[in-house]
């Protein structure tokens, strides 16, 4: 699962040359810990509130921006809280008012940079987060949504960077998180489990949706370590915050991929679903159906997902997903190589890399396929499918000792990365 842009929703390491090296990379500061906080829960929380409040301080003062930049952020909180990702709509309204009354303010620009993000728009957001920077250079926000759409542009460098500059402003939940995914690209699972248990252990239990968020992410980096039931507490624990939160959901529905229980994890998918239908949920579903051999309701799901992508309110926000997910199936090849290779033109992130590798592959343009997939892999991430398509490509090229290698990579890091990809691949070893 790569809800890994929910950095930005859910809150909102390199070789030793680079920065400080693994260990020391990204100091340990004392973290800040919301202290003496009831926790409460998430039934109880709600940005409605927030938004009436709002808009009382608008109706007072209308000529003013604050109002509209607290009508922003509740809109923005209620989308991560609900995956209603039409608020974000709103959120832009409220910010264009905003920006028609004061066009250099610094809270407008934070929140524009954050909802630039959420569009994908990574290169404007950048430029909007270093123009808040230029205003008020010692926010540790800034530097957050600096460092999410760096490595969104695979601009990893920069990142570190601008995540360190976070972290020694404020260290609390919201740049540990960052520190963690930072570690996580670079291979240092370790390091990205122990950021991250600091990031939720600082989680302010007001904001149960990020407490939970957190957890989900605990959680998916143990699976990613091969700690199945840890990674379940989390998930349960994330649940008993925020209950149905749709990505705990999904998450627990893939440890019990894992632990071999397909009919629950069906369930769980389905009710992650029912919530929030975001593309990597329906896809997995449809693989788990596909899986279980009812290939016509799987079709079905896949259907779904496609639709989801070119239709509503977040359309064009899953192209990497809709691309591989037209890989995987064989279907519409020069569209998904088209879709890919555009996301590669504005993104060289190591994700989009591997998407345009493994469309790459599936033309049979293998030579091209290779050298994107090396692009990928140039952290050394840790990630079973960039070793399942890594080792896919260099069978293709009739490479069997590499191909042996990241296939054995791919099930050593995850059993059960994909329902359907994982037994391709102990087939291929057998």
């Amino acid at each position: 699962m790569r809800q890994k842009l929910f950095i930005i929703a859910g809150i909102i390491f390199v070789s030793f040359a680079l920065v400080v090296g693994l260990n020391g990379f990204l100091k340990r500061r004392p973290v800040v810990v919301a202290k003496d906080s009831p926790i409460i829960r998430a039934d109880e929380t709600t940005s409605d509130g927030q938004i009436q409040k709002a808009e009382a301080i608008i109706k007072r003062a209308p000529e003013r921006p604050e109002g509209y930049n607290l009508l922003a952020a509740a809109y923005l909180r209620k989308a991560r809280e609900t995956g209603d990702f039409s608020l974000n709509a709103k959120a832009e309204a409220a910010l264009n008012r905003s920006l028609a009354l004061a066009v250099d303010d610094f809270d407008t620009l934070r929140l524009q940079a954050t909802l630039l993000l959420t569009y994908h728009r990574f290169q404007e957001a950048l430029e909007v987060a270093r123009r808040a920077q230029a205003l008020r250079p010692d926010d540790a926000d800034v530097y957050g949504a600096m460092t999410d759409a760096l490595v969104e542009l695979g601009d990893y460098r920069g990142a570190i960077e601008a995540a360190q500059k976070m972290v020694d402003l404020r260290p609390d939940t919201a740049s540990y998180s960052r520190v963690s995914y930072l570690r996580e690209l670079h291979g240092d699972t370790s390091g990205a489990i122990e950021a991250m248990r600091v990031a939720a252990g600082a989680a302010d239990p007001r904001s149960p949706e990020s407490a939970a968020w957190c957890r989900v992410q605990l959680g998916l980096q143990l699976i990613n370590a091969g700690r199945r039931a840890e990674a379940e507490r989390e998930f349960d624990a994330a649940l008993a915050v925020f209950p149905n939160y749709f990505m705990a959901l999904a998450a627990k529905a893939r440890a019990r991929v894992s632990a071999g229980d397909l009919d629950g994890a069906l369930e769980l998918y389905g009710k992650a679903q029912e919530r929030v239908p975001l593309p990597e949920t329906v896809i997995a579903r449809g693989d788990l159906l596909s899986r279980l051999g009812r290939a016509d309701e799987a079709k079905r799901e896949y259907e779904l997902a496609e639709f989801i992508e070119r239709t509503g309110a977040n359309a064009g926000t899953y192209s990497r997903q809709l691309a591989l997910l037209l890989a995987d199936r064989e279907e519409k090849l020069d569209e998904a190589l088209a879709i890919a290779r555009r996301e590669r033109e504005s993104r060289s992130d190591i994700y989009t890399c591997d998407a345009l590798a493994w469309c790459l592959y599936k033309k049979g343009l293998l030579r091209e396929a290779d050298a994107a997939m090396n692009e990928a892999l140039r952290l050394g991430t840790r990630d079973a499918r960039l070793f399942y398509h890594a080792g896919l490509i260099a069978k293709g090229l009739g490479d069997q000792r590499r191909a042996r290698k990241y296939l054995q990579l791919a099930l050593g890091t995850d059993p059960s990365f994909n329902v359907l990809q994982a037994e391709d691949a102990r087939r291929l070893l057998a």
